[in-house]
């Protein structure tokens, strides 16, 4: 049996472009900082993303499926931080009311991975039910990684496009202010589906 390549790519597309975390920060940063600045946060998301796959599928996936209940401690921990992330979103500056919110950098990207839910869920999810038998696991990780990081960017990107779209219409600072808390909503809501239990 052949690693499922189509599907799997399939799967990567619809993991990395519907609302989570990584794409409503991606947005929310967008809006404020241009899609060009957020590129470096784009490129942190796939990279620490495909890292983490390896991570998890060369050992952290099979005694964290053995353990749920440490899934559930890390799954709360991550949306703790997440929702005090959500907290600066909210409550951040409109242009010329203060110093304005930076593009998250390369590797706060990457190592934001570690503490989003969603990311954790899509990498224990994929790493243990998705490789098929007969096939060197690492090279199943591998493979998923690599789509992961190569569909992932353009999917991000769309939502860096989508925030910068979105300032174009904020000319005030109150439809900045009610943008900001939207997104840190957004952001707190899109954790749901993986807190909630399954």
């Amino acid at each position: 049996m052949e690693f499922p390549l189509l599907p799997f790519v399939l799967f990567a597309i619809a993991g990395s472009v519907t609302p989570g975390p990584n794409v409503l920060l991606v947005a929310a940063g967008a809006a404020h900082n241009g899609v060009r600045a957020t590129v470096p946060h784009v490129v942190g998301i796939s990279c620490g993303f495909a890292v983490m796959i390896l991570i998890v599928g060369a050992g952290l996936a099979v005694p964290l499926t053995a353990f749920p209940a440490v899934q559930v401690v890390m799954r709360w921990a991550g949306a703790a931080w997440i929702s005090w992330i959500a907290w600066q979103i909210a409550n951040s500056p409109a242009p010329g009311e203060g110093t304005a919110r930076p593009p998250m950098s390369f590797m706060t990207a990457a190592m934001f991975q570690w503490v989003n839910p969603k990311a954790w869920m899509l990498a224990i999810g994929m790493t243990t039910a998705w490789t098929v038998p007969g096939v060197p696991l690492m090279q199943q990780y591998m493979a998923m990684a690599v789509i992961f990081g190569v569909f992932g960017m353009p999917c991000s990107l769309a939502w860096a496009v989508l925030g910068e779209q979105a300032n174009r219409f904020l000319h005030r600072p109150r439809h900045v202010h009610v943008f900001n808390v939207t997104m840190a909503v957004l952001l707190v809501l899109s954790m749901i589906p993986v807190l909630l239990p399954g």
